[in-house]
């Protein structure tokens, strides 16, 4: 066996032990609470959020998750927080793309940490930019109270959450609520706002305050059904529009509304009919290297996403650290914006690393941007990128000058942008390959992918020259001993920072993907953007030319 396949096998094996590592954390993420939790919640006769989504959705359709990992390794001290007690996401209902929040009543009751309310509104976000219909499925205690104040009062805290209920109103997005277990406080307000509600017959319940806190409050003494059941609301308040006995018959019901629903005009965004790619998806997992150092041909990448293949190349011999051109998924027009990780020969004949942006190669994608932007054509960018180039050479030829206008087309653009992490996402570079900073549509990582300011090495190296440089400072004696025992624990902390998962619990990137899935995701994304007109017409800011 030849020393190319041999690497390709370490490649393939690297990246299939980090799916593995995904599924298992998967796993447990899927079971919420708990065990005895979701036995609770069956003995009440309810499904779980995720039996509640599946039942919803039309058979033999993808469910697209976002945030699923939110919160992951977090809040331990308050006994931790899967998928931040929500599970949201895309998917069809009577044959429509909608978007679907269920409160996760598994995890403290449903209760509302900080990371859920900033995984609410980036759903709502999605929901919004996207013009799609959202489905509340309400099961919730409301806010975490032992940790009210980073969750309560700020403009993206809880309250923003009904905010983004009228203006979607407004802007004619259908918002129904189904609700299905607790409604409760300030979250009461959810379903009010919303278009329809629905409300399931003994589990479900809304009220400002619930029985413990009307005694306390005026001494009344009142059960949960009477102060705020089905019943009361859709005979006596007129707040529910339906009630129900069980959760498939309030369920039945959503997708009876969702099947009416009248449909929007569309972007004109250019699709024909699909095509598969003639190279073999899976392959991926050999293309991308285990060390993230070493270089590959980020077209081997993009022939595996494309239809057909095909990838036309825009000034392919000029900044050629950046790969621009114009391709189809799943039918789909799109234009592509990748780093590429191959060593090239710049036109002057010198050789440029792969995965760093030059002066020539962000001239390049700015200019491609801008005419994607005129076309109507989305955006995809693939990011592993190392940063700017830097140096006296670079800054001389007015690198920061370059990266600007890069960063300004990527943040004045109109269409439709999607980036995945396929790799190294450090610094700059991130900004100007449409990092979460600059409004993606949608935002994946790979597995493998890695996000911070600067590499692991060079920021721990970095970071170890202060700290020596302080200690030495307060005539503290430093051996070689010593500054490796502080490299060694710099490195920990700091690798931990740069996972995927640190940048998923965070809500840096909206899902950890599996790489050959990479092709049907986009294609989602881009038939959900569709769906929501363009309104605005594409300027640039003033910029260094």
């Amino acid at each position: 066996m030849d020393t190319q396949q041999l690497d390709m096998n370490r490649n393939e094996d690297a990246m299939r032990r980090a799916l593995s590592t995904l599924k298992q954390r998967f796993a447990v993420i899927e079971q919420g609470g708990g065990k005895k939790n979701l036995e609770k919640v069956r003995a009440k006769g309810k499904l779980t959020p995720r039996e509640r989504i599946a039942y919803l959705l039309d058979k033999n359709t993808d469910f697209a998750e976002i945030g699923s990992f939110a919160a992951y390794d977090m809040y331990a001290e308050h006994g931790g927080c899967p998928a931040a007690g929500t599970v949201g996401g895309i998917g069809y209902v009577s044959g429509r793309q909608c978007m679907i929040v269920a409160n996760d009543m598994t995890v403290k009751a449903g209760a509302w940490f900080p990371l859920t309310g900033k995984k609410n509104l980036r759903l709502q976000e999605i929901a919004m930019e996207n013009r799609l219909p959202v489905i509340y499925l309400v099961d919730s205690a409301g806010v975490y109270l032992p940790m009210q104040d980073e969750i309560f009062p700020d403009k993206e805290h809880f309250g923003r959450i009904f905010r983004n209920n009228a203006r979607m109103s407004a802007m004619g997005i259908t918002q129904i609520a189904a609700v299905m277990g607790s409604c409760v406080a300030g979250g009461a307000y959810l379903p009010i706002m919303s278009d329809e509600v629905l409300m399931v017959e003994g589990n479900g319940s809304i009220f400002l305050a619930g029985p413990y806190l009307v005694k306390a409050a005026i001494g009344e003494t009142v059960d949960a059904e009477t102060l705020g059941g089905a019943v009361t609301h859709t005979e006596i308040s007129g707040i529910a529009d339906y009630k129900f006995k069980t959760d498939e018959e309030c369920l039945d019901h959503i997708k009876k509304i969702i099947g009416k629903l009248g449909h929007p005009a569309d972007a004109g965004f250019d699709r024909i009919a699909s095509a598969p790619p003639e190279k073999d998806p899976a392959e991926i997992y050999s293309i991308i290297p285990e060390d993230s150092t070493r270089p590959y041909d980020m077209l081997d990448v993009i022939g595996r996403i494309v239809d057909r293949s095909e990838f036309d190349q825009y000034k392919e011999d000029y900044g050629k650290s950046i790969l621009c051109g114009y391709a189809r998924i799943d039918g789909w027009a799109v234009g592509i914006v990748a780093n590429q990780r191959k060593i090239v020969k710049s036109r002057k004949g010198e050789m440029q690393m792969g995965g760093v942006i030059y002066n020539d190669s962000a001239d390049k994608a700015a200019r491609f941007i801008m005419n994607c932007n005129q076309k109507k054509i989305p955006l995809v960018f693939l990011q592993d990128v190392t940063g700017f180039m830097v140096g006296s050479r670079s800054e001389h030829a007015g690198i920061i000058k370059d990266g600007a206008k890069l960063v300004n087309a990527v943040a004045n653009s109109v269409v439709p942008k999607f980036t995945v992490i396929v790799g190294n996402s450090y610094g700059a570079g991130n900004y100007a390959m449409c990092g979460k900073a600059y409004d993606p549509r949608f935002i994946y990582a790979w597995p493998n992918a890695k996000i911070a300011v600067m590499g692991g090495e060079q920021a721990a190296k970095t970071l170890l020259q202060i700290q020596v440089a302080s200690l030495k400072a307060k005539g503290e004696v430093i051996t070689p001993e010593d500054e490796n025992r502080l490299l060694t624990d710099i490195m920990a902390r700091y690798n931990t920072q740069t996972t995927p998962y640190y940048a998923a619990a965070r809500l840096w990137v909206d899902e950890i993907i599996d790489p050959a899935d990479t092709r049907k995701i986009l294609a989602a994304g881009i038939t959900a953007a569709n769906q929501a007109p363009m309104e605005a017409g594409f300027n640039l800011g003033v910029f260094q030319v």
